[in-house]
């Protein structure tokens, strides 16, 4: 399966002259309809789908990607069938799948699709703020606040009932959170290309490379966000598109990243500056599994093989070619290795 390549084409050059203007100027007005367009259509599809369940839980991705995994060769879907046969004995069948920074329970359209096939259970949940949750990202201001849909998930669970959670990117704080808080709840914790940190650390520490130090972001970085005003300190941040497609979608398909590019929210500064507190009995007793993305631009793939020296998980699994986004990039990849965690005694 060859990798999938993001380019962007380039602007052609507007000739000189009045008419270019004119020709430059209707251009210009179409695309930027073209693009609010868009922008209702993602609305209107996830709204649509919040009345249906508030949850997703999957039926979103019947909608509009349960075509995905047949129409790829890939030999987990031609073997469908002895992958279903092979989880009919498996205990715990609910995986929560929870997203990382800007993004929302849309963008694991295509790993519940793939998850729903093979007779699981997957969830896609929207944190505080994100996704169509309507919280103002700005009055987010804990881990706690920011990882309630999920806290509220794990305390109705039956007593008896377990999970197995997925958490991408910064999303990986609540996995740590929630292991810490509802060790006995969760079977096993899967961190994809995320912030696996250690006791005291914050979630943002783990992006330093990129981004520099958590101080230094707060005090120069163009892309935050003051909900409270200027003279206050800054409530969330959300990066530049074209940077945003760089560093996230450098190998993701067109219409992914265009997706995200109309659904994509700011990020709520609080939650990943904020210093864990993590046991060794509670959070050190979970089950956890570590997925390197080796062609990552927002977290390198150096800065993860760091962080699973640092904090070693029970298992590692690699997606070569897969960007910060493996559930567009890379999506038969990810399901593979999840089916393999799943499978895990």
């Amino acid at each position: 399966m060859g990798n999938i390549i993001y380019r962007r084409k380039k602007d052609s050059k507007e000739n000189n002259g009045s008419r270019s203007r004119r020709i430059g100027g209707r251009s210009q007005r179409k695309m930027a309809a073209e693009e609010e367009l868009l922008h209702r259509q993602a609305l209107s599809m996830v709204l649509h789908q919040h009345q249906l369940s508030q949850r997703f839980d999957g039926s979103m991705s019947r909608r509009i990607g349960s075509t995905s995994s047949r129409r790829h060769t890939d030999p987990l879907a031609n073997n469908e069938k002895k992958v279903v046969e092979s989880l009919e004995n498996i205990k715990v069948r609910r995986v929560v799948l929870i997203h990382g920074e800007g993004f929302g329970a849309w963008c694991w359209y295509k790993t519940i699709a793939q998850l729903e096939e093979v007779g699981l259970l997957p969830t896609a949940m929207d944190l505080t703020g994100s996704g169509i949750d309507l919280t103002d990202t700005n009055t987010v201001t804990t881990l706690a606040e920011y990882s309630k849909p999920l806290i509220q998930y794990l305390e109705a669970l039956p007593e008896d009932e377990k999970v197995i959670l997925v958490g991408h990117s910064s999303g990986g704080a609540c996995l740590s959170y929630a292991l810490e808080n509802f060790r006995e709840k969760i079977s096993k914790a899967i961190f994809l290309c995320a912030t696996m940190v250690s006791n005291g650390q914050r979630p943002f520490d783990v992006f330093a490379e990129e981004l520099g130090s958590a101080e230094r972001f707060m005090q120069e970085s163009e892309f935050l966000i003051y909900g409270n005003g200027k003279d206050e300190p800054p409530t969330g941040f959300m990066f530049e598109k074209q940077l945003m497609k760089g560093l996230y979608f450098n190998q993701s398909p067109t219409k992914d990243v265009a997706l995200a590019m109309v659904t994509m929210r700011p990020t709520p500064l609080g939650p990943i500056m904020e210093k864990l507190s993590l046991s060794p009995e509670k959070y050190g007793s979970g089950r956890r599994f570590y997925i390197q993305t080796l062609d990552d631009r927002a977290l390198s793939p150096d800065v993860q093989e760091k962080l699973v020296r640092e904090n070693p998980p029970e298992g590692v699994y690699k997606i070569k070619g897969s960007d910060h986004c493996p559930f567009f990039s890379k999506p038969q990849s990810l399901h593979k290795i999840l089916i393999e965690i799943v499978q895990i005694p």
